[in-house]
């Protein structure tokens, strides 16, 4: 568990990336590079709050933002559900493609909150194709890849999770080695805890692995929840993120068939806090009118789900911010 909290997270030298570029393709050489790299072993906070308590209940968005091309427009669209906690995955930091934009620093500004942000991969070159059309240089600033939290209270404490660390996109003998996407890291989540009218919540933005079986993710998600035992005992806890349920499950991408969900109502956790239905569509970086799947979910412990709803990502002239839509629920902590 990473609990180092930064102002800003330091640049990786070009020595530093000289041996990541040069490492052996393994597991050990991967650990040994995670380990070696302040910036995966950190978390950066910054932002300013517009409040100093949650009340009861509250409303919480969880939102796969696909690099995050357009972060104004993107905190924009909160607008409707008007969450007191956003859950963010795939936030550039540092990136051609996003501009070298902080796209997180960027949403927070925009939308009155504080934020927290850690590195989920140190990505190694721009991207594939789709992604290279809208790099502004031809190379990355700082090459940072990540989860993040928004809320409009102060943390009174945060940690970053590594659900993984042998090299998932790294290592030589990994099938999702994609030679346009080489990358230091691997799927993680950030907790937090923040004060409402009713006591401390643990809030929990999480990514799990896209290119993998059920059985991968359920180690995963077992991962997490042992964190935020240890975390966060006792405390009322929301998760939210892109859960990948069915991705890689061929050929019918079948949510149903993961068994993380019963995982986790083992564990206390109930999934009414996810409204019905689909959560991703064809987009600028994804074009894929095909892959229509429910990977986006919220889950909550110790909790009462007062509403939920999903959020379609495209704007008014049908431009889609990312290829997912967003999730959402209003909660309430239980006197």
């Amino acid at each position: 568990m990473i609990t180092t909290q930064l102002a800003e997270l330091p640049p990786i030298t070009a020595a530093e990336q000289a041996n990541i570029v040069s490492a052996p393709r393994t597991p050990d050489a991967h650990r040994a590079l995670l380990a070696q790299t302040p910036a995966m072993n950190a978390i950066q906070q910054g932002g300013t709050a517009s409040a100093s308590l949650l009340g009861s209940q509250f409303t919480v968005a969880a939102w796969n933002v696909e690099r995050c091309l357009f972060p104004e427009d993107t905190a924009a669209h909160l607008a409707p559900v008007a969450p007191d906690i956003v859950l963010l995955s795939e936030v550039d930091h540092g990136m051609a493609r996003t501009g070298q934009r902080h796209t997180t620093e960027v949403m927070a500004a925009r939308l009155g909150m504080a934020y927290a942000f850690g590195v989920e991969f140190h990505e190694l070159d721009l991207g594939g194709a789709t992604e290279r059309a809208y790099c502004t240089d031809d190379f990355n600033a700082l090459g940072w890849h990540g989860n993040a939290i928004l809320s409009s209270v102060p943390f009174e404490r945060t940690a970053l999770i590594r659900l993984d660390d042998h090299g998932h996109w790294f290592a030589s003998d990994a099938k999702t080695v994609d030679p346009e996407q080489p990358r230091l890291g691997g799927r993680m989540a950030l907790l937090a805890v923040v004060p409402t009218g009713n006591g401390p919540l643990c809030v929990a933005s999480t990514h799990l692995e896209s290119n993998a079986d059920a059985a991968h993710r359920h180690v995963q998600m077992l991962r997490l929840l042992d964190a935020i035992d240890a975390f966060a005992p006792d405390l009322p806890v929301i998760i939210g993120g892109d859960l990948n349920t069915g991705n890689h499950l061929w050929p019918l991408f079948d949510w149903r068939d993961e068994t993380l969900f019963s995982l986790a109502e083992g564990r206390g956790y109930a999934w009414d806090f996810t409204a019905p239905g689909n959560s991703t569509r064809p987009s600028l970086i994804s074009p894929h009118p095909d892959r229509v799947m429910k990977l986006d979910w919220l889950a909550g412990r110790d909790l009462k789900s007062l509403d939920r709803g999903v959020v379609a990502s495209t704007m008014a002239d049908g431009r889609p911010l990312s290829d997912h839509d967003y999730v959402w629920c209003k909660a309430e902590i239980p006197d």
